[in-house]
């Protein structure tokens, strides 16, 4: 007769070894419960750091983004009308250099682009801290935790929303510029604060030693909030797996991707090789075909419903202002004296094209037509679009003065496609694109 095992209570893991009871598993509040050998004071401050160059610039050029559509200048041009104090460091956009604003968008999106590996490296590294408790120790830590809050949500907001646009996904309810405007303040308030708080503590980190020692100096160096009480970097895991790759193997993991995602986007607002490996947006290394008019664009005429009985013969120019309501035929306008002008288009959503050849005439011209002969004031814009945004647009006086803005009727040597905004389209250096109306049907220079 066979003996039966004796009854065990504990139960065993897949291995035979005994499974610890429920009260000693962990959970994410717990400190052993995260056990990568891979976080650590110094690897955080070394990616804040790089958040902290970065983010600043890419803050500073979606202000000047904002600034550059002349918000103040007429409700059209006024996506948040409801900013009050958030706007006071409005200013009225110039018109040099002419590559201005193709400069700054370029920079804010693709440096934002390259950003996202640092940024979810360094959420990564800090998600510990999250989960520890007491959520609030002190009024201090209060202060850290509500900007951290602030940060992280508007960071993510920011970005995801940044991308949806970039990619012309507008899944988002409201309109983008609004959402990205207030939660630029909503992060840029977070931000300011947590870099207060952390940039000194990351710089003392950082000038401590490299970034593969497990714990920080023990004179202090890592400052309060990344060592525990008796000294331990309390970023860095208490409980650590075998490591499979030292702290500087990912920081260069996180640089390689970053560097992958520049590589493979700045050259849709940048020229020169990169233009042909720019695959991961749109607007960038696909070829735009052959001819004068192979170059980026947004809309095309029948996405926006404009059609060649809009755009014949019948078509004509309306110009008001004092002298009366003129009307001018596309021939009409060709017999006028025609200027060029080498200038890019820039879009928000950080595209550009290279400087294309304009040929057509002066807004300044019209203007004096219109009865302002002397000092030409600013310009309401209308198009032969019914419906989207910027279908009307205004420019700043400072914008119709320059020689190079023009009512474009040719570019590089042909006329416009209609793709391009034929019959005639607005061209203006360092504007956003949206502000270079296609399809122009009516200008009305004055008071707006």
């Amino acid at each position: 007769m066979s003996r039966r095992r004796p009854f065990r209570s504990a139960a065993r893991s897949a291995h035979g070894s005994p499974r610890p009871p429920l009260s000693a598993l962990r959970t994410p509040a717990d400190p052993r419960f995260w056990r990568s050998p891979v976080r650590g004071a110094r690897f955080t401050a070394v990616l804040g750091l790089v958040l902290l160059a970065g983010l600043t610039l890419v803050t500073v050029t979606g202000l000047l983004s904002y600034a550059a559509y002349n918000p103040g200048l007429a409700p059209v041009n006024d996506k948040t009308p409801g900013r009050g104090l958030l706007g006071f460091y409005l200013f009225d956009w110039p018109t040099g250099p002419h590559w201005l604003y193709r400069l700054t968008q370029g920079l804010h999106v693709t440096v934002g682009i390259a950003l996202v590996p640092v940024l979810l490296a360094k959420l990564w590294s800090v998600i510990p801290r999250f989960f520890a408790l007491p959520p609030v120790r002190s009024l201090g830590h209060a202060l850290e935790r509500i900007s951290l809050l602030l940060l992280v949500g508007g960071a993510l907001f920011q970005v995801v929303t940044g991308l949806l646009n970039i990619q012309l996904d507008y899944i988002f309810p409201g309109s983008f510029y609004t959402l990205h405007f207030y939660g630029a303040w909503v992060f840029l308030a977070g931000f300011v604060t947590h870099a207060a708080l952390k940039t000194p503590q990351a710089l003392r980190v950082v000038r401590s030693g490299g970034v593969r020692r497990s714990a920080p100096a023990a004179d202090g160096a890592a400052g309060a909030g990344t060592r525990t009480a008796a000294g331990r970097d309390a970023l860095a895991a208490p409980d650590p797996l075998p490591a499979t790759i030292s702290r500087r193997g990912a920081l260069a993991l996180v640089g390689a991707g970053s560097l992958l995602l520049l590589l493979t986007s700045a050259g849709r607002s940048f020229d020169g090789p990169l233009r042909r490996l720019a695959l991961l947006t749109p607007r960038g290394g696909t070829e735009q075909g052959p001819g004068p008019n192979a170059f980026q664009i947004n809309k095309t005429a029948a996405a926006v419903r404009i059609s060649p009985a809009d755009t014949g013969e019948r078509w004509r120019l309306t110009v008001r202002g004092p002298a009366g309501e003129l009307r001018f035929s596309r021939a009409e306008l060709l017999a006028m004296e025609q200027h060029e002008a080498a200038l890019p288009i820039a879009c928000v959503e950080g595209w550009a094209t290279s400087d294309q050849l304009w040929r057509g005439v002066r807004l300044s011209h019209l203007a004096a037509l219109a009865g302002f002969p002397e000092r030409p004031p600013a310009v309401f814009v209308e198009s032969l679009q019914r419906a989207g945004s910027f279908r009307r647009a205004a420019l700043r006086d400072n914008q119709v003065r320059d020689d190079r803005s023009l009512l474009a009727l040719e570019v590089n040597g042909a006329p416009l496609s209609p793709d391009h905004g034929y019959p005639a389209r607005i061209i203006v250096p360092a504007a956003p694109g949206v502000l270079n109306t296609k399809w122009v049907e009516t200008l009305t220079f004055g008071e707006l």
